[in-house]
């Protein structure tokens, strides 16, 4: 399975109970709804003084922005990165993905463009040796994929089924949001749709090119120089449960 250049950042891990439990999660409602408001990253400072908690305090909890949004994206998507599925049908399996955890992706679409946000950010300030916190790194959504495709990765060489991952996690996530209602205008209906047709087009092509990489080349004499095993008849599409 293909790595990720970097771990997805942790959560600070949140207070049981008591006074604790209250001040993390106060600062933490606070900065959701100023995120959802205002359409901004907060400070630490920010979200302190709206919370009325002093700063050591929320530094504490939260020692960066990094550290800030990390638990604000785990608050949104929690429930979404707990998500399995024990069907053997691949497609079926993304389907199921896609209509269950796009409609969370709308409801926090300001928390999710934050962290979007902060990321690329952070990326030029890395770049240009000016970046004072640890960076925010994304990539949860790589193991919610390999769980999807997995019926479907024991029908593709490792580099097809490592391209299929990849391409997959380009259209799943903020990003056809971004995309499609910035650019194109689209309702969120149709950002859904258009990322769902997108998915069968990623894995109808995996699956054309496991059948391509298993004929054998043709002999050289039998074949004009222009021909190549990509040329030769494909057998038809099968995935698991698809008749």
């Amino acid at each position: 399975m293909a790595r990720l250049k970097h771990q997805p950042s942790k959560p600070p891990e949140p207070p049981v109970r008591g006074v604790k439990a209250a001040t993390f999660n106060a600062l933490l409602d606070t900065a959701m709804a100023l995120i959802r408001q205002d359409g901004h990253i907060p400070s630490v400072a920010e979200v302190a003084v709206r919370s009325r908690v002093s700063r050591a305090t929320a530094y504490r909890y939260f020692p960066s922005r990094s550290a800030l949004i990390t638990a604000v994206i785990d608050a949104s998507l929690g429930p979404v990165r707990k998500l399995s599925s024990d069907n053997p049908d691949g497609r079926a399996r993304v389907h199921e993905l896609f209509t269950q955890t796009f409609p969370r992706f709308k409801e926090f679409e300001p928390q999710l463009r934050a962290a979007a946000q902060l990321s690329l950010e952070q990326w030029g300030l890395e770049r240009a040796g000016l970046l004072e916190e640890e960076p925010y790194r994304r990539g949860h959504r790589v193991g919610i994929l390999q769980h999807a495709i997995a019926p479907i990765a024991p029908m593709l060489p490792a580099a097809v089924r490592d391209r299929l991952h990849r391409a997959l996690s380009v259209i799943y996530g903020i990003e056809p949001y971004i995309i499609l209602k910035d650019i194109w205008g689209l309702r969120d209906r149709e950002v859904d749709r258009i990322a769902l047709w997108m998915a069968d087009a990623l894995i109808d092509a995996a699956l054309r090119d496991a059948g391509a990489a298993a004929l054998p080349a043709l002999p050289a004499q039998a074949s004009p120089a222009a021909t190549t095993t990509a040329d030769a008849p494909r057998p038809p599409l099968r995935t698991p449960g698809r008749r």
